[in-house]
Formats: C-alpha cells, sequence, structure tokens
C-alpha cells in the first residue's frame, strides 16, 4: 500500500499544498486563499476552507480521495499556537509538525540543510537552523516595532520621504508623485488618511513598494538610499542568525525569500553585505516553502527524501 506525504505553506496571501509518495515524486499540487487568523469565527471558517481546499485539490490531482498521510508538515503565517487543534480536525495524519512559515521557507530554500534565510515579504525576518537542530531568529516583531526591510516598511519609508519633500525640508524625489498617482491620492495629507482606513490594509499598503524600486531603477536617490537601507537590515539580521547557529568558515547555506528581493538594486546589495560579514556566498532558494514542509514531512517519518519535481517557488 502507497504512504503519502503532506506538505503546506499556509500564508497570508495564499496557501499551497503538496503531496508527495515515498520516492520523493511530487503527485499533486493544490491552491487556496489565505489563512493567517483564526481570531473568529468568521477566520476559522475561512482557515479550514484554505488549508482544506488547497489539501483536497492537491488529492483530487493525485487521485487520493479520504487518505490518511503517513506524515503532514504545515508551516503557518502567524504561528501554530492558536491553529494546531484546527489542523489536527481538517488532516488525518499519523505525524504532525504544525510549525511557522519561516521554518518551511527556510528548509524548501536550502533543500533542508543547515543554513540561514531572510524573509523578506510584507514584514521581514531571518531565521536559521544548524546541523544540531538547534534554531535562532532575528526581526519578525510586527509593523509597528520591527519588520525593518519589508515591503510594508519600504512603503513607510517613501512615504516619510514624500512628507518631507512637500513640508520642504526633505530632499527631491519622485516618489510623491509616484504614490499620489498610485493611490489617486491630492496630496500626502489625502494619502495619509487613506493609509489609516480599512480599505488600505498592510497588504495593500506593502503592494506599492515596486514604486520604491521603479523610482530607484529610474535614478532617484532617495528611493536608492531606502533600498540600501531595506538590504542592510536584512543582512543585519541574517548576519545576527548565523553568528548565534555557526563559526566563522562553517558551511552553512544562506539564501533568501519573498517580494522584496524581486528589486536587483535591493538584492545585490543585500549579498554584498553578507558575503562582507561572513565570507558566505548567497544562494537563491533551492525550492519554495511548501517543498520545505514537504521535506519536514518525509523527515518525520525518517526519510531523508527530498521532492524530486516541486514546481518552481512552491
Amino acid at each position: 500500500m502507497s504512504r503519502w506525504f503532506l506538505g503546506v505553506d499556509g500564508g497570508q496571501s495564499s496557501t499551497a499544498a503538496l503531496i508527495g509518495d515515498e520516492s520523493g515524486q511530487v503527485v499533486g499540487v493544490g491552491h487556496a486563499g489565505p489563512c493567517n487568523h483564526v481570531s473568529t469565527a468568521e477566520s476559522h471558517a475561512r482557515f479550514r476552507d484554505a488549508i482544506g481546499g488547497a489539501v483536497n485539490a492537491a488529492g483530487q490531482a493525485a487521485g487520493i480521495a479520504e487518505e490518511r498521510f503517513a506524515a503532514a508538515c504545515l508551516g503557518l503565517s502567524g504561528g501554530p499556537h492558536d491553529k494546531e487543534a484546527l489542523v489536527r480536525d481538517i488532516i488525518p495524519a499519523e505525524r504532525y509538525s504544525i510549525t511557522n512559515d519561516a521554518v518551511i521557507a527556510l528548509l524548501g530554500a536550502t533543500a533542508g540543510e543547515p543554513g540561514v534565510i531572510a524573509i523578506a515579504g510584507t514584514g521581514s525576518i531571518a531565521y536559521g537552523r544548524n546541523a544540531e537542530g538547534r534554531t535562532a531568529r532575528a526581526g519578525g516583531w510586527g509593523y509597528v516595532f520591527g519588520d525593518e526591510g519589508g515591503a510594508f516598511d519600504l512603503v513607510r519609508q517613501a512615504v516619510r520621504a514624500s512628507l518631507r519633500k512637500e513640508e520642504g525640508w526633505g530632499h527631491a524625489t519622485a516618489l510623491r508623485e509616484a504614490l499620489l498617482e498610485a493611490t489617486g491620492a491630492t496630496d500626502m495629507n489625502d494619502l495619509l488618511h487613506r493609509f489609516y482606513t480599512p480599505a488600505y490594509p498592510r497588504s495593500r499598503i506593502a503592494s506599492y513598494a515596486v514604486l520604491v524600486d521603479e523610482a530607484a531603477r529610474n535614478g532617484d536617490g532617495a528611493a536608492r538610499e531606502i533600498l540600501h537601507n531595506a538590504a542592510q537590515a536584512l543582512a543585519t539580521y541574517t548576519a545576527a542568525v548565523r553568528r548565534q547557529l555557526f563559526h566563522r568558515g562553517e558551511l552553512a547555506r544562506t539564501s533568501y525569500i519573498g517580494g522584496v528581493f524581486r528589486s536587483e538594486i535591493l538584492r545585490e546589495r543585500f549579498a554584498m553585505l553578507v558575503q562582507l560579514e561572513s565570507d558566505a556566498p548567497v544562494h537563491p532558494p533551492a525550492m519554495g516553502p511548501a517543498a520545505g514542509a514537504l521535506i519536514e514531512a518525509y523527515r518525520l517519518a525518517g526519510l531523508r527524501v527530498q521532492p524530486s519535481n516541486a514546481p518552481p517557488g512552491v
């Protein structure tokens, strides 16, 4: 009888599920909506729909129905502490690992090997694990007290630069006009009032980070400085994690993931700063977070198997 393994990446924007067989062959892929909050009855239902929808879609693609998984690993945005009971109710499995999304992002990026990853999406965090299984983190403290280098922070810095220009004490920058055009706001006061309303959740505000990269590529000095400062923050997080887990010169793959790293300016500066500090080259992620979760599911069952055909980035 075949044994099946499940890896799930439950994020702020979407949920992805991979089902693999004992050889590492991915036999089913499924996608659904976000599953990061479970604080209300309505959000409980959304969580069930997202996790159940992604897993069911993967099962249908694999031709598997009503199966009990040999092992399941789920990496969930916001952590597992308020979601574990729900997961166990939704997914039947012999073994579970219900963890946070940083863990599976690292496992996917390093193909399960020891290393450090910088994650910069809406927010930011660096996370690492060494050969002994010891872990460490830096950052990830939310948009009020942290998340330096994340997309929301990039936009926050762009807004500040634009306000300084509008008030007559900042450097010239194209960011003000770019933000006003993108949002339809008449001036920075109007834009700030919009950003404080429910119509502009953090994810929507963070989506304007592409304007910072566009302005920087067009030669805007303020935008380039914002990207350089973000790269420095992310490199500092990465270095802090590396120092906690690895000796200088010790083998540890260093990688990155998240939409912020689509900026070539930021990505190249981040890689340069990390290599200057640690002599370690920075690699693009080997696989996506859901594949990292599947690697962990195999490990739970005592198998050293890697997904052989996971879709890129999943």
